[in-house]
């Protein structure tokens, strides 16, 4: 079960230590990896949350998984969580510090969703727009596909969700229909 107080106290204390030694961006570029590992492999996660799986197991598996992509401070910190019990919430604390890196840096995180791949010139002038429109400093954009929008798109930041989707706009079509709007008109 996902622990966002914990996470954030842990990613909290590692940003600190990471700026106090000046490897922000080490560290950074680690938690990136950690995610992209941990979103690439469910059995990885369920490996750090068994209960069966002793301590040190884990330690040789987490470090034959990240000996040469994470550096040596982001190592210590893992060894920690292990000892300490809570290697199980490395998944959240690695997304929490990349929230709080972001956050610190200005950076805004936008998802685009759309039916089909957009060209690199499209996701350009999107993410030049969203920057415009909202004064960004800067956008990190990261694009999915999801074929049930039939067409359009779906923008999300900040807590803001654009629905610009052909199937949104057949589910208000139906839900007008439903209602019978159009017949008191005629």
């Amino acid at each position: 079960m996902p622990n966002a107080r914990l996470a954030g106290r842990y990613a909290k204390s590692i940003l600190d230590l990471a700026i106090e030694q000046g490897q922000l961006e080490a560290v950074y570029a680690d938690m990136k990896y950690i995610q992209a590992a941990c979103n690439a492999s469910s059995e990885f996660v369920n490996m750090l949350r068994s209960p069966i799986i002793k301590a040190d197991q884990k330690n040789s598996i987490l470090s034959a998984v990240l000996k040469n992509n994470v550096g040596v401070l982001t190592n210590t910190f893992i060894v920690l969580l292990v000892k300490k019990g809570r290697e199980s919430d490395l998944h959240e604390i690695a997304k929490t510090f990349i929230e709080q890196y972001n956050g610190m840096k200005g950076i805004h995180q936008v998802t685009l969703t759309t039916a089909v791949e957009i060209s690199a010139h499209m996701k350009n002038s999107i993410e030049q727009k969203v920057k415009s429109d909202n004064s960004f400093a800067s956008v990190e954009l990261t694009t999915k596909i999801d074929e049930s929008l039939i067409g359009g798109f779906v923008l999300e930041f900040n807590n803001n969700l654009l629905d610009a989707s052909i199937s949104r706009d057949l589910k208000d079509i139906k839900k007008q229909f439903l209602k019978n709007e159009f017949v008191a008109k005629i």
